[in-house]
């Protein structure tokens, strides 16, 4: 049998398993009690015939059994033997072929029952009639009298309950398998609501939620869920919307570089000198939208758990100097300070995530420095905390509430290019590693504290 799909088909069926389970108990110890009720009231009706056939029993003292005659003994003597010894002395006019021979079989015996098998079913019990007991000896049996009952009928009760029992057992079980799923198919119905809903909303980008109030234990706890995915997922939204105008408004002015040299280069003739100048600003602008890209999708790639890997402080410190050297070499050069221990800390992410991270900041610290720019490393339990400084005119009191606020930018008018998401992608990028960047307004200069798990 397949497994029901839905909710409402598997609860039912489980109501229908567990009642039938039950019901199923229930009948069978009926009817096991009925059929023990059938025999004790055949038992007693073998017992009662027997002792009123035996009271009409004289023994005479030579031990020979005289029988009285009731007024009245045919229903004394349906299905009643009399025997003395072995021998019948009185027997039912009318009795089953083989029924007298299990009779003489409880002649002569005491209380006792047995059943006979056959076309039709009895039961027989064997009474004794003891002879007067002499002074000072034990009574001695004279007689038997062996009763008997047919127990078809109390066979067919039993079977007629039996079948009763499991026609009422079937339609219980087909009335609770369908209120079950009634009254399941009403409950579900406000979940099916609310999910309705919310694919609705996250598929508009709704603002409406559900709330928990007035609402069940079991559907306040569902509601809070879905509203918290919903956020979930409006935050996501969000995101992709910001970082689409972002990478836009970034890309647009090296782009625009790009399109402006290309024109230029093709509106007339060019001297070398000339020429090689536009190459040289069109492949700044080209490294500049790779480098913009590079970050975005680093911090996508990291967006939403923290980056594994490690690395050394010392071997990305170098890196990123021979690098700054060889790219601007008219620029104030990075200089590695020796912090504690500096040289043997490990950042707990990879090389490629670190060096996304400080690539902007030393970019900005380049662009203002007047002399120097300084990496130095700290490590303290369980994070690193990497310092790049500079000892340019520093951020503008004005301006630290929206340092890292994607397109903003302290000098638009310093001539200095790019659009001001530097700094913005390194935060993203530090925290999705688990880390974070902060600006220590109290340093000299510009002075940013890049904190990062130890690896």
């Amino acid at each position: 049998m397949k497994r029901p799909l839905t909710l409402r088909g598997r609860l039912a069926l489980m109501a229908l398993a567990t009642s039938a389970l039950w019901i199923g108990v229930l009948t069978t110890v009926f009817n096991i009690a009925l059929d023990k009720r059938l025999h004790g009231q055949a038992d007693d009706v073998l017992r009662t015939r027997a002792e009123a056939v035996a009271a009409t029993v004289d023994v005479r003292p030579d031990g020979r059994l005289v029988v009285r005659a009731p007024t009245e003994d045919r229903a004394l003597d349906a299905g009643v033997w009399i025997f003395q010894g072995g021998t019948v002395v009185e027997k039912p006019p009318t009795a089953p072929a083989g029924l007298e021979a299990q009779a003489a079989r409880l002649a002569g015996r005491r209380e006792t029952f047995a059943d006979t098998e056959g076309p039709g079913s009895w039961r027989l019990y064997a009474f004794p009639v003891d002879a007067p007991a002499r002074q000072g000896h034990t009574p001695t049996q004279a007689g038997t009298v062996v009763s008997s009952v047919s127990l078809d009928p109390y066979r067919s009760t039993a079977d007629t309950a039996l079948i009763g029992s499991i026609a009422l057992a079937v339609f219980l079980l087909a009335t609770i398998y369908l209120l079950t799923r009634l009254v399941v198919r009403r409950a579900l119905r406000p979940v099916a609501a609310m999910s309705e809903q919310a694919t609705r909303w996250s598929a508009a980008g709704a603002p409406e939620r559900f709330g928990a109030q007035c609402r069940p234990a079991e559907l306040a706890a569902f509601a809070t869920s879905l509203d918290a995915l919903l956020d979930r997922l409006a935050a996501v939204l969000r995101h992709e919307q910001q970082q689409a105008a972002e990478l836009s408004h970034e890309l647009r002015t090296p782009l625009a570089r790009i399109a402006a040299e290309t024109e230029w280069l093709t509106g007339r003739p060019r001297s070398a000198e000339q020429q090689e100048t536009s190459l040289e600003a069109i492949a700044g602008a080209a490294a500049t939208m790779q480098q913009i890209c590079d970050s975005l999708l680093s911090e996508v790639r990291t967006r939403n758990a923290q980056t594994p890997g490690r690395s050394r402080f010392s071997d990305i410190a170098r890196r990123l100097a021979e690098r700054n050297a060889a790219l601007f070499p008219d620029a104030p050069p990075v200089t590695v300070a020796a912090g504690s221990s500096a040289p043997e800390v490990s950042i707990g992410v990879s090389e490629d995530v670190a060096e996304r991270i400080l690539t902007p900041l030393l970019d900005n610290a380049r662009r203002y420095a007047a002399h120097s720019v300084t990496l130095t490393c700290e490590a303290s339990a369980g994070e690193v905390t990497v310092y790049v400084s500079d000892d340019g005119p520093g951020v503008p009191e004005d301006f630290v509430a929206s340092l890292f606020e994607p397109g903003r930018r302290a000098r638009p008018e310093d001539g200095h290019d790019g659009a001001g998401l530097g700094l913005a992608l390194a935060r993203r990028l530090a925290r999705a590693a688990g880390g974070d960047i902060a600006l220590d307004t109290a340093a000299p200069g510009a002075r940013f504290a890049v904190t990062l798990p130890a690896g």
